[in-house]
Parts: C-alpha cells; sequence; structure tokens
C-alpha cells in the first residue's frame, strides 16, 4: 500500500503515463471534454445518492487513479474500455473529510471517460445486513456477486459493530478480490492499527498490499457547511 497525500501522485502517475506509452497515446497531449455528456453516466445517475450526484473526483491521486483503471481497461466490441485488473484504493480521513464524495466522484469520473463498468457501492454496516443469513435470501451468492463485481465502493469500513461472523465475511470478500486483482475503493475513518483490530490482521495484510493509500485531512466539512449556513441565516 502506498499513500499519497494532496501534493504528488508518484508511483500512480508514473505507472498510467507507462500504460499511455505503451498504447501509443502521448500523455502530454492536452484533453477535450466531450460536448455530449455520457449516456453511461447519466443512467448511473439514479444509483447514486442525491447528495454526490454532483461529486468529483478532485483528489490528485484520486485522480490518478481513476486515469489508471481507465487506461488499463480491456477494449470492448464497440471500442471503449472496461474495467481490467488493477490496483484498489483506500480513502482515509477523519468523519466530514470528503471520503465518500471522493469515492462516488471516481465512478462519476469512469463513466464520463467512456469505461464500461458495472459497479456497486455499499457500506460496510449495509454490505453485512445484506448478507445476514434471512429466510428467502441466498447470502452465499450475493457475496460471491460482489466477489466478482468489476468495481465495488466499501464505504466506512470498520464503522460496523464487529463480530466473528463480520470478520468471516470481511475476509472472504477481501481476499476473493485481493487473489483476482479486482480493483476494490474502501473508504474508512480508521487508521491502519485500529482497523486491524477491527477487521483482523488477515483482511488488513491484503489491503495494505492491494491498495494506494489517500489520506484526507481537515476539518469536519459537514460542521463548516453548517456553521456557515448558521452565520448566513443570522446576517
Amino acid at each position: 500500500m502506498r499513500d499519497h497525500d494532496a501534493q504528488p501522485v508518484g508511483g500512480i502517475a508514473r505507472r498510467l503515463t507507462g500504460i499511455l506509452k505503451s498504447r501509443g497515446i502521448d500523455p502530454n497531449a492536452p484533453v477535450f471534454e466531450e460536448a455530449e455528456p455520457s449516456p453511461a453516466l447519466e443512467a448511473a445517475q439514479a444509483r447514486i445518492p442525491a447528495r454526490y450526484q454532483g461529486a468529483v473526483a478532485d483528489h490528485p491521486a484520486v485522480d490518478a487513479w481513476v486515469g489508471e483503471v481507465a487506461a488499463a481497461g480491456r477494449r470492448g466490441p464497440d471500442g471503449s474500455p472496461g474495467i481490467a485488473q488493477g490496483r484498489s484504493l483506500l480513502i482515509v480521513g477523519t468523519t466530514g473529510t470528503g471520503k465518500t464524495h471522493q469515492a462516488y466522484g471516481a465512478v462519476r469520473s469512469l463513466l464520463a471517460a467512456g469505461v464500461r463498468l458495472r459497479w456497486k457501492a455499499t457500506t460496510a454496516a449495509d454490505l453485512y445486513a445484506e448478507l445476514r443469513p434471512r429466510p428467502g435470501c441466498d447470502g452465499e451468492r450475493e457475496l460471491q456477486d460482489l466477489a466478482r463485481c468489476p468495481l465495488l465502493i466499501i464505504d466506512d469500513l470498520g464503522a460496523a459493530k464487529a463480530s466473528e461472523w463480520t470478520e468471516e465475511i470481511t475476509t472472504r470478500l477481501i481476499d476473493r478480490r485481493y487473489t483476482q486483482m479486482i480493483p476494490t475503493l474502501v473508504t474508512t475513518n480508521l487508521g491502519m492499527s485500529d482497523l486491524r483490530a477491527h477487521i483482523g490482521d488477515r483482511v488488513a495484510s491484503r489491503l495494505t498490499e492491494m491498495t494506494d493509500k489517500v489520506i484526507l485531512d481537515g476539518p469536519d466539512r459537514r460542521r463548516a457547511l453548517a456553521a456557515e449556513r448558521r452565520r448566513l441565516t443570522a446576517v
């Protein structure tokens, strides 16, 4: 796992440059936005929560990861790239620093770039609720579907109550994606030592190897926005 702050993106940018050059693409060539909106992005908006439908992946390391995933995608019959094997991303930060915003921004950027993308986003708490054994639910089949999904977002890993069952589910899911090298985007409020204590050494070890780590810092943006609204109301 490699750490990235808000400055240089280092290894991600170098890998992306190498991929582009190998495909005969000049990485220094100017990029022009398409005039027409992406149909895939427009279709995906209904699946993106209302609060994040305008999300932008504006952190340099997240943006570089998006570029790397898009450049490495296998070309389909229509010539558009699809998700292939690649690095995953771990976005770490305290509450309100914009982790979920960056995650959905990454999905929107991939779709806007024309990447053929089957994706799913879930919080860790919802993941366990969805897979918990209950009548009429084939949790094993749902787990395998999640394990094979070309891009999976797991938001707030470590926020749900831990148990032997949740640790087993997390281990099986992450191990499958680790082994197959399928891109996974994980956000968490916890540092690695706390995360390791919460999800277990086996999962933490795999996340350390499979992900590039992005650290978001700064104040709680939600509190800052609420304070600004109160200030404007009082004027």
